[in-house]
């Protein structure tokens, strides 16, 4: 019985020094398991940091994307603006101008429709002024006389021509006009034939025009000199004494003597009646 009881005692023991090294052993097993998992957990809290800087990179990154772009939609946006104000400011220039040009289409309308009544009474005016000039050509002095004449028989002729415009028959007359009015203010040396004797003979003679007071004449050998009359109105011969003063009158308007005082057969101007 004894050895019943040692051997119980003995297997008690074993049991005991067998828990105890179990026990041993789980408590030496705890700290690795809980340094195991706090290692994952810091991998796992560092791998969750660096998706959360990732992300707001990215998220910083689209946010100054954004902004860029609405920063050039913003300029965009000015630009547009600023030319749609000048566009507004143009449109209304240009409204303006329209306006003013439709007032003057009018009133080209209106000259339009009162042409055709101001050319039936211009007509009538141009054809009265070409005989009026006529007339005045063959009454005054009998300088360049066939000259003058034929100008005006061109003009005549150009009024039933369909080459020109009543403006241009208008303004060739007003032309023609201007120039018999010069006549009266110039000084003038020219060279012509001339029946100075009155026998129907024409002589060559240089003559003298001073505006239309005075129409001389000298022969180149300067041996006669004469005056038109225009109470006559024919040519009469002067005396010797006015031989050197018109010489000098031609002298002057040819522009090879200085201007000076001359004395001349002038006609008295008539008193009016």
């Amino acid at each position: 019985m004894n050895k019943q009881l040692f051997k119980a005692l003995l297997i008690l023991g074993a049991a005991i020094g067998g828990f105890s090294s179990a026990t041993a052993q789980t408590t030496e097993l705890v700290p690795q398991a809980t340094e195991v998992i706090q290692t994952a957990d810091l991998n796992d809290i560092l791998s969750a940091g660096a998706d959360k800087v990732e992300l707001a990179r990215s998220s910083q990154t689209k946010v100054d994307r954004i902004a860029d772009q609405t920063d050039g939609l913003l300029q965009e946006f000015k630009q547009v603006n600023k030319q749609i104000e000048n566009l507004r400011v143009y449109n209304s220039q240009l409204d303006r101008q329209i306006e003013n040009q439709n007032k003057m289409m009018a009133e080209l309308n209106e000259s339009i429709a009162n042409a055709t009544v101001i050319e039936r009474g211009v007509t009538p005016l141009m054809v009265n002024m070409l005989a009026a000039l006529e007339d005045f050509v063959s009454l005054d002095m009998p300088f360049k006389q066939e000259k003058r004449l034929d100008a005006v028989n061109e003009l005549t002729n150009n009024l039933d021509s369909a080459r020109f415009s009543a403006a241009e028959k208008f303004r060739q007359i007003l032309e023609l006009y201007d120039i018999e009015a010069e006549y009266s203010l110039s000084l003038e040396s020219y060279t012509d034939q001339v029946d100075i004797n009155g026998d129907g003979s024409e002589v060559e003679v240089v003559m003298l025009r001073i505006g239309r007071v005075g129409l001389m004449y000298q022969t180149k050998d300067k041996s006669q000199t004469g005056a038109w009359n225009k109470t006559t109105n024919s040519w009469e011969t002067l005396g010797s004494e006015y031989r050197r003063p018109v010489d000098q009158g031609i002298r002057i308007a040819k522009k090879l003597s200085p201007q000076d005082v001359l004395e001349m057969p002038i006609t008295a101007p008539e008193a009016a009646q």
